[in-house]
């Protein structure tokens, strides 16, 4: 039995360093492809729409082209919208039917999408609108499955959660191997062929080291799966959430507290349980974090899928400049897997330490997401501020605030999610929530059509109005701060009338 508790805490750690790699190495390349977009250019990639653009500039390789660029925006623009809106069928699909459906329909698709971009070539360019989409959503997928590893280390769950979603946005230096890589002479196909090899390694992870439904929370003594000794001790997250609601009602029945607090605390806990999808889905928390990630990633998504034309612009269509800005930012999205477990321990930093008499864990958890998401809207402000200067070497300030930010986000994002609503309905929320914020993603091409058309290419107006438009994801964290506040004066008041009626009753 000794042995079989060491195999379980290796195997443990052993999903908790693979889903790192599996994050850090394939589930975010997508949003490394300004990288992949100075190959593909190269490649001549759509160049045929420069042959009779007047705007265009032979002599620069084309780098000039509002066409190409256009064509380029567009690919990016379908594939950051379905890799979010796709999610609220993911959800379902990741609630319903498990990690294991899950992942290997992920598998499935991220396959196909580097299969597609490996035999594509410039006579097939349109090749990259489904190869993009599929690596996109198979991606968000692997990442997904992979969020739940965070319930095996309850202490550390949202640090976890928030390094993960840092890898992600990591893996988009992947596209920046692949740039180097293709300047020493290593064409597209055989590095996206060993990309596709590498679903060898997803699949053996599904089956080894990976439940074939939920990781429940709080987790149970001896859990385990994949190959374990003995009978894995299994369950769903429908019957963690009936044993929870169970067992807190059953520890607060042996506190020597007084009956009205206990009746209080486990009708408080029992809402929370019960509570329906509608309900969360109706409520302020998830209609003010709907927004405070909309405006934040729409932000993220016009940067990145105008950063080429951006440096273009402002390095005068020198190649060269425009080769060292693009490999400084791939460079710096390998930060996000170090400043996300930031955002981490600032949303676990009350862990392990005594709450106030009342307080239950969520409304501990809700006090400490206040910080976490007040920084991450100041983080958008400056990143706003700094994209809209036109002046080149500002921009690597730029992309350090990009980086952090974006490790912020989304990790932040997902932790947000599993603090404030059910764990039985993460799945379906996380995938509603990123599905609706992709809908208001989708304003980056008519906006970059509005930069190149009327605005002749000069995007200050469009970056000024974003960045006014940043000041509303405030209030966000002031509505979960004054919502933690009510709380705790509420806890107050009870435990004042309390102490009262004690006295009373002494009298």
């Amino acid at each position: 039995m000794k042995g079989c508790e060491v195999n379980t805490r290796l195997l443990y750690r052993l999903t908790l360093v693979s889903g790192m790699l599996e994050c850090l190495l394939f589930a975010g390349v997508v949003f490394g492809y300004a990288s992949l977009v100075f190959v593909l250019k190269e490649d001549g990639y759509f160049s045929e729409m420069c042959a009779h653009d007047p705007n265009s500039n032979i002599s620069l390789m084309e780098t000039d082209c509002p066409s190409q660029d256009e064509q380029f925006s567009l690919v990016f623009t379908i594939a950051s919208f379905l890799n979010n809106f796709l999610n609220l069928v993911n959800g379902f699909l990741f609630d319903r039917f498990g990690t294991m459906a899950t992942r290997m329909l992920g598998i499935c698709l991220y396959t196909t999408g580097t299969l597609l971009v490996a035999f594509s070539d410039a006579a097939f360019a349109l090749m990259l609108f489904p190869a993009l989409s599929c690596i996109a959503v198979g991606g968000i997928l692997l990442l997904l499955t992979n969020m739940q590893v965070g319930n095996l280390f309850s202490a550390h769950r949202s640090t976890i959660i928030t390094l993960y979603n840092g890898a992600f946005d990591s893996s988009s230096a992947v596209f920046l191997i692949i740039k180097v890589l293709h300047e020493q002479g290593v064409p597209l196909r055989p590095t996206f062929l060993a990309m596709s090899l590498c679903s060898i390694f997803h699949v053996a992870r599904t089956f080894l080291l990976m439940p074939r439904t939920h990781i429940p929370y709080p987790l149970p003594q001896s859990y385990t799966y994949g190959v374990n000794c003995g009978k894995a001790n299994t369950y769903n997250v429908e019957q963690m959430e009936r044993m929870r609601e169970t067992t807190v009602t059953l520890s607060q029945d042996s506190r020597g507290k007084d009956d009205s607090t206990r009746v209080d605390e486990a009708k408080l806990q029992k809402t929370q349980e019960e509570r329906s999808f509608r309900s969360c889905v109706r409520s302020w928390f998830f209609l003010w974090h709907l927004l405070w990630l909309s405006i934040m990633q729409l932000r993220h998504y016009l940067f990145i899928g105008t950063l080429n034309s951006t440096l273009n612009r402002l390095a005068r269509n020198d190649p060269g400049l425009v080769s060292q800005y693009t490999n400084a930012f791939a460079m710096t999205q390998l930060c996000g897997v170090l400043c996300a477990p930031w955002n981490g321990l600032i949303l676990d930093r009350h862990k392990g330490k005594p709450r106030t008499l009342g307080e239950t864990e969520q409304d501990a958890d809700l006090r400490s997401s206040c910080l976490s998401l007040f920084l991450t809207s100041l983080q958008c402000l400056l990143f706003s501020v700094c994209a809209s200067i036109p002046i080149l070497p500002l921009q690597y300030l730029t992309f350090i605030l990009q980086v952090l930010n974006r490790s912020f986000l989304y990790g932040g994002n997902a932790a947000f999610i599993s603090i404030a609503f059910p764990s039985s309905h993460f799945g379906k929320l996380y995938g509603l929530v990123m599905s609706l914020s992709a809908i208001l993603s989708l304003l980056q091409y008519p906006l970059f059509a509005l930069i190149k058309g009327p605005l002749h290419g000069d995007p200050f107006h469009v970056d000024i109005t974003l960045t006014l438009l940043t000041l509303v994801v405030f209030i966000h964290p002031l509505h979960i701060f004054i919502h933690s506040r009510r709380r705790a004066q509420s806890r107050k008041n009870k435990a004042d009338d309390s102490d009262s009626s004690e006295a009373e009753a002494k009298l």
